[in-house]
């Protein structure tokens, strides 16, 4: 193997957990509230019930081919060169995710924090933390992921509860105004940006020292990050409304700055801060990490870290050609990324699942005749 460390069930849980609010936890009630409005709440509900339906569909395929990776099994199962071209394909999603993952900081950072700073040292500096991390392996990386999990959860009750006396119930009222279809228009983008990017855990299953709870680390990791999610977007929308939300590019970074406790406890928009930067640092790592470890094994190279730092650099130029500008990540995120990840989210996962099960049988049924 090119990884030799091993996690347990809890640390791979805390990492689905960490991957799955990574990012998005800044932007989600504006993606919401988009076209949802005031029940943007019920439409992260929704899409937590409807985007946990690909964990059976993971933990098949993680249960049947325990020792391998994504990119291993998809060459047994399809062939040397239609393995190949598959495997090669998963590597470039990994990748540009990535990259959208790396704008996404570097257009925080510029936007709300240091708006004088070049978007490319931003890059730069945050990408060579992540480098170190994919370096050191998946057992330290998910070490370190265990130690911050506390600091993520602490910080999160306190701003929840820090938020509790500005809440305006009336601001969720009227529910379902305009429908329920305006409901499952918001949820799409939502699965596309969150859920169906759980596929590339299937690329760490082999590390794991108890295959057999695989389902249960991604069950319960993708229920904590979707309440966590929908509670964040509850707030925001009963603290800051509607309309507020809908038009803020990061609704949840202003939500924070609302916080008040007697006029002493006030702008610890720092909480929330803190919290994606620690988030967004496993999801870019281990898209990173899934990418070099990716196209080592499909290349048949003996290691994946020397692989790092190109892939790094390329990362940096990539990311800048790919997202230009704001608006035309937004576009990309509500238009076109929910069929992407539906090709590598669902398409490809059912396709290798059906192929291995028909040639299960077909192989059951040769043993028999003889």
């Amino acid at each position: 193997m090119l990884e030799n460390g091993k996690i347990g069930v809890r640390q791979f849980t805390i990492l689905v957990f960490l991957f799955t609010i990574g990012g998005i936890i800044l932007i989600i009630p504006s993606i919401l509230a988009s076209e949802a409005k005031q029940d943007a709440w019920i439409s992260a509900i929704l899409a937590l019930g409807i985007g946990v339906l690909v964990i059976p569909l993971y933990r098949a395929l993680g249960s049947r081919f325990p020792d391998m990776s994504l990119v291993e099994y998809s060459e047994g199962i399809l062939g040397k060169w239609l393995g190949k071209t598959i495997s090669l394909l998963f590597c470039s999603y990994f990748f540009v995710n990535a990259a959208l993952t790396l704008r996404s900081i570097g257009e925080f950072m510029t936007t709300q924090i240091m708006p004088e700073t070049p978007i490319q040292a931003i890059f730069i500096i945050f990408l060579g933390i992540v480098i170190m991390g994919t370096r050191i392996g998946l057992e330290p990386l998910s070490r370190a992921a265990e130690i911050f999990f506390p600091c993520v959860i602490f910080l999160f009750l306190l701003l929840a509860l820090s938020l509790l006396p500005q809440i305006k119930i009336e601001n969720i009222q009227p529910m379902l105004e305009e429908g329920i279809k305006p409901l499952f228009r918001a949820v799409i983008p939502y699965i596309g940006s969150t859920f169906l990017e759980l596929v590339v855990f299937l690329m760490f299953v082999p590390y794991n020292n108890r295959i057999q709870n695989i389902g249960k680390a991604l069950w319960i990791g993708t229920l904590m990050g979707g309440i966590m999610l929908t509670i964040i977007s509850l707030l925001t929308i009963l603290v800051i409304g509607a309309d507020m939300t809908e038009s803020q590019v990061y609704p949840s970074y202003v939500l924070a700055k609302k916080i008040n406790v007697g006029n002493f406890l006030t702008r610890i928009e720092v909480m929330m801060a803190i919290i994606w930067f620690l988030t967004i640092f496993f999801k870019l790592t281990v898209f990173l990490y899934a990418t070099a470890l990716s196209l080592a094994q499909t290349l048949k190279l003996k290691a994946y870290r020397f692989l790092t730092l190109p892939l790094g650099m390329i990362l940096v130029v990539f990311t800048l050609v790919l997202n230009p500008n704001l608006i035309y990540i937004k576009t990309f995120n509500k238009d076109i990324l929910i069929y992407y990840s539906l090709t590598y989210g669902l398409f490809f996962p059912l396709l290798l699942l059906g192929v291995a099960v028909i040639r299960k049988k077909r192989e059951s049924g040769s043993e028999k005749e003889i």
